[in-house]
């Protein structure tokens, strides 16, 4: 069977304005051909995977277009490498321009190059490898992307805020009119003339964004709150400019209720975009924590850089009390660093010559030389950044009944607004009340509140949960987590410190100390396994150097066989020994009895004897099982030990149910048969073992100082080495989960009263306006509440 080779391709979307806009390109951008796409409103893009067989990046953005909105310009910034005059400028410069879509400028004096660029048309891939084709190099500088885009922003809402004032002065004196009307005197306070006057331009010039709106969403088949917003105010203006022409002086004008929905919704569209901005401040604060420029040593001289000069293998110098450039190793010095930035750890770590340290961590008091081996987009703290923004870009379950009502929301209020036209004239015959009354319906409606109550508090979560150093892969993970009954964890590593320690070597009558340990340190000097380490390291400070061996064999979770001074050693469990036929095993209960591990040594002619390794209990592991417990959830410890050392760190940690002598298969198959029970199980591991089994849960917990396998396998990522950041977890994905909750009744509950309120006459035009534009408003303020979040409450 041929694989097909999918492709992902990220775009920006402009002109959404609520849930239903989000729906309806994600439904259209999903009935192409080899397409699967998910549209994130609150971050206004659209992650798209797609068959390049069956479509193109070209043909995703035209259907976009042709949806009604459009997938804006983007600007990178490229750092050039290789030019030697201005003629080498003119000649990328040229390059780059005559690809599809691109507009460049390039600069040789600072050997960059600011490129616009249509996203669909053309891709970074490509512009960099144009670049490369005129024999230079490049590469994004892709915090000044970042900066670029967080400046098209601003400079968007400062036009919309100028526009809002405008507005605001406009409509003020027609407001003013309004309060004849509550005192019960319908006398005009203001010639309606001059009405006309002030409406005209907040109608038009003003509102000429919900026209623009509504024009695109009604040509792509659908219908969005500008639609509303148009539809309702357009009726109030134009009623009220008939009743003004013809000089109906006994009937109504209603250019206030026009133009202060207008105001009211623009309003609210400036406090939701500002709030929405702070969705994503537990990133920029992120990124913000690294320095702009590094010290290196670079022939003989130390120079300052900029960050984005920096390669792999470059020697830094931090100083005291400045931030870690890159990640790197420490070959000099030593000094405390906190990395509390990254793992949520208060405790700053003690770093020396061979620690790793990772950028924007803070050297607190000594001077580090250190040598990168991440640098720019390979650094912890931007895997860390992109892992947030995808969890932030990703949909939750919970989200999808939202999705249905906004993408048929639109089309049933304009109905029931409709209908209320209709009944209000046909029952009480004044053309105007049924007008104002359908309009009331009209712009109280507000979809936008239910497309923005998942989003932006998964956003908040996932950001205010890296900073505590958990890492959420997506918001399914961080829904699901909530709904865990049962933990597993596996024990090394999870519930222990993962560092083991040889406490006792038994040699067997007859054989010495130093020949035990010989043997051993030869079977196991090409294990990465935390027990062989700790025998090798032993031996090691011993003076015992490891020897040759032939006919190496792994038996999975049981032990190892080789050829060692001709004959074949066996090293594993007592059980795993007794099985290949090793005589007079010698009884470890005693070393079991003290939640230590025992290995055993020998061969089918004599038995070698015993090592025991202990790792103890991490310090806060018990507080983190009764912490668990508390919160309803039943922790299960797996272990390949005996049952006598596994009972031994059960009792320590406070668990009541483990199972020991597991093998790696048969921790997935314990999972299985958990979740067989209606159970929703996560999984809690480090080693590669452990990978089967956190894939195989409903949510996986990696511990971040463990294998690389077990962390791809994982939904969530922690950064602390503790336990207790599993029910951390936990506890944030049940905040998160009650603000969507609150955010979504809200939603619903406003649209349920607010609706049959307008359609009976009870609400102003002016009051449905601003309780629409309050709704959004009130929905993105409750999800950043979650900022007040605290790990360990």
């Amino acid at each position: 069977m041929q694989t097909v080779n999918r492709l992902r391709i990220d775009l920006p979307i402009s002109g959404m304005t609520c849930s239903a806009c989000a729906t309806r390109i994600e439904t259209r951008l999903n009935q192409q051909s080899g397409v699967n796409a998910v549209v994130n409103l609150t971050a206004e893009k659209a992650r798209v995977d797609y068959d390049p067989s069956q479509t193109t990046p070209e043909q995703i953005v035209a259907l976009i277009q042709k949806t009604g909105y459009q997938v804006p310009q983007q600007q990178i910034t490229l750092a050039l490498e290789g030019m030697t005059c201005a003629a080498c400028a003119t000649r990328i410069e040229k390059a780059l321009n005559q690809l599809p879509g691109v507009e460049a400028r390039v600069n040789f004096a600072t050997e960059q190059a600011l490129v616009k660029y249509q996203p669909g048309q053309v891709s970074l891939e490509q512009i960099i490898d144009s670049v490369r084709k005129t024999g230079y190099s490049a590469r994004e500088l892709a915090e000044q992307g970042r900066e670029a885009e967080r400046a098209r922003k601003q400079a968007l809402y400062q036009k919309e805020f100028k526009q809002f004032w405008i507005a605001a002065v406009l409509t003020l004196p027609l407001l003013a009119q309004m309060g004849g009307m509550l005192t019960g005197d319908h006398q005009d306070w203001i010639p309606r003339w001059w009405q006309l006057a002030l409406a005209t331009p907040v109608q038009f010039w003003i509102g000429k964004r919900f026209y623009i709106g509504a024009y695109h969403a009604l040509r792509g088949g659908g219908a969005n709150m500008d639609v509303l917003v148009a539809l309702g105010t357009t009726m109030a203006y134009l009623l009220s400019l008939v009743v003004t022409l013809l000089g109906l002086h006994e009937q109504h004008v209603y250019f206030e209720a026009s133009s202060a929905v207008i105001t009211l919704v623009l309003l609210g569209k400036l406090m939701e975009a500002r709030a929405k901005g702070k969705t994503s401040a537990a990133i920029e604060a992120l990124i913000k924590l690294q320095p702009r420029t590094a010290r290196v040593e670079r022939d003989g001289q130390t120079l300052d850089i900029p960050i984005e000069q920096l390669q792999a293998g470059d020697v830094c110098i931090v100083r005291a009390g400045e931030s870690m450039p890159v990640d790197g190793e420490v070959i000099e010095g030593t000094s405390s660093v906190n990395e509390a930035m990254l793992t949520g750890e208060s405790m700053p770590l003690h770093k020396q010559s061979g620690s790793h340290v990772y950028a924007a961590t803070q050297n607190l008091d000594g001077m580090l030389k250190l040598r990168a081996t991440g640098v720019g987009n390979a650094t912890q703290l931007a895997h860390i950044v992109r892992l947030v923004e995808d969890a932030q870009g990703s949909k939750a379950p919970i989200q999808r009944l939202a999705d249905v009502i906004s993408g048929i929301f639109v089309p049933i209020v304009v109905s029931i607004a409709l209908l209320t036209f209709v009944l209000w004239w046909w029952l009480g015959g004044d053309l105007s009340v049924a007008l104002i009354n359908a309009v009331a319906v009209l712009v109280i409606a507000c979809p936008c509140a239910l497309g923005l109550a998942t989003p932006t508090a998964i956003m908040v979560g996932t950001g205010r949960g890296a900073q505590t150093g958990i890492l959420v892969r997506d918001a399914r993970a961080l829904e699901q987590a909530h709904k865990i009954t049962t933990l597993i964890v596996d024990k090394t590593g999870t519930l222990t410190a993962g560092t083991p320690t040889v406490t006792n070597v038994q040699p067997a009558p007859g054989v010495s100390e130093n020949d035990l340990l010989a043997a051993a340190t030869a079977l196991e000097q090409g294990s990465q396994h935390p027990l062989a380490t700790a025998i090798v390291k032993h031996a090691a400070n011993h003076g015992i150097a490891a020897a040759g061996i032939g006919d190496f064999t792994t038996i999975a979770g049981k032990g190892v066989s080789a050829r060692y001074n001709d004959e074949t050693v066996y090293l594993g469990s007592l059980a795993f020994l007794m099985e290949s036929g090793v005589p007079n095993i010698a009884d470890a209960l005693a070393l079991s009895a003290q939640g230590k591990t025992v290995i055993g040594l020998g061969s089918k002619q004599r038995f070698l004897g015993l090592i025991a390794i202990a790792d103890p209990i991490r310090d806060d592991s018990a507080a983190a099982v009764a912490r668990l417990q508390d919160m309803g959830v039943a922790v299960v410890m797996l272990t390949g030990d005996n049952p006598q050392t596994a009972a031994a760190i059960a009792q320590q940690a406070g668990i009541q149910r483990y199972i020991a002598e597991v093998l790696p298969q048969d921790k997935a198959q314990e999972v299985a048969r958990q979740k067989a029970q209606g159970q929703v199980v996560g999984m809690a591991g480090d080693g590669i073992n452990d990978a089967p089994a956190l894939s195989a849960a409903d949510v996986g917990f990696a511990i971040s100082s463990g294998s690389d396998i077990a962390i791809e396998a994982a939904d969530i990522t922690l950064m602390r080495n503790s336990l207790m950041s599993v029910a951390d977890a936990i506890s944030l994905s049940r905040a998160t989960l009650r603000k969507i909750r609150q955010n979504l009744f809200f939603a619903f509950i406003y649209n349920v009263l607010g609706i049959p309120l307008a359609a009976l006459g009870f609400l102003n035009p002016v009051i449905a306006g601003g309780a629409m534009a309050m709704s959004s408003v009130s929905v993105v303020s409750n999800a950043l509440l979650l900022k007040r979040w605290k790990a360990g409450a």
